[in-house]
């Protein structure tokens, strides 16, 4: 019996180290489990940063972009110190998006829909430039394209912002809306109602 028992001891222990051993990470698993990690939090921090350039940038643009609009619609032109003014601050807020970090393909999509929606508000603003050089019965054509032009960086940057909002929910961020303020664009993307920074 002694025996018997000892040899069933000896059983549970080998059975035990085995079961230990079997659900321990190996070190390459242990690497890689802690590379996603690293990952994870970089990836959350480039969402934060994105989202607050975002914000700064759609506050910039916004105002140009409603005042291309009711420009074109009542055919007046702006002022050429006013549409040098608009250039710059289209070339400033170009240059954040000159050298990206990388990151994974979700934020990287948000990130690449909110440049362009910013490139083809600076088409808009040459756009405008380029009407003041036209013959003046050509103007206000010029100045419609412009601001479909302007109506289209509305809405892309509408989609940009809807995917700005999800990751930022799947990051724990909560809900972030960051719609430009241009008044309303047909095809264009709203924010969904959500409370700003609640669950998704």
């Amino acid at each position: 019996m002694a025996g018997v028992a000892v040899a069933v001891l000896v059983s549970g222990l080998i059975g035990g180290l085995i079961g230990f051993s079997a659900g321990r990470p190996t070190p390459t698993e242990a690497s890689i489990a802690e590379i996603h990690e690293a990952e994870a939090e970089r990836d959350v921090q480039q969402i934060i940063e994105l989202t607050g350039m975002a914000r700064r940038t759609g506050d910039q643009i916004s105002p140009i972009i409603r005042a291309i609009k009711q420009d074109a619609e009542a055919g007046r032109m702006p002022e050429a110190s006013q549409v040098r003014q608009w250039q710059q601050t289209m070339r400033q807020q170009l240059d954040q998006f000159a050298d990206p970090p990388s990151g994974t393909t979700a934020t990287n999509v948000a990130r690449g829909g909110l440049r362009g929606a910013v490139e083809q508000a600076a088409v808009a603003v040459d756009t405008v430039a380029l009407a003041a050089t036209a013959p003046v019965p050509g103007r206000k054509d010029h100045l419609l394209l412009a601001a479909r032009q302007a109506t289209l960086a509305t809405t892309t940057w509408s989609v940009a912002a809807a995917q700005l909002d999800q990751i930022n929910i799947d990051a724990g961020q909560g809900h972030q809306h960051v719609y430009l303020d241009t008044g309303q664009a047909d095809g264009a993307f709203t924010p969904d109602g959500a409370a700003e920074g609640a669950g998704g």
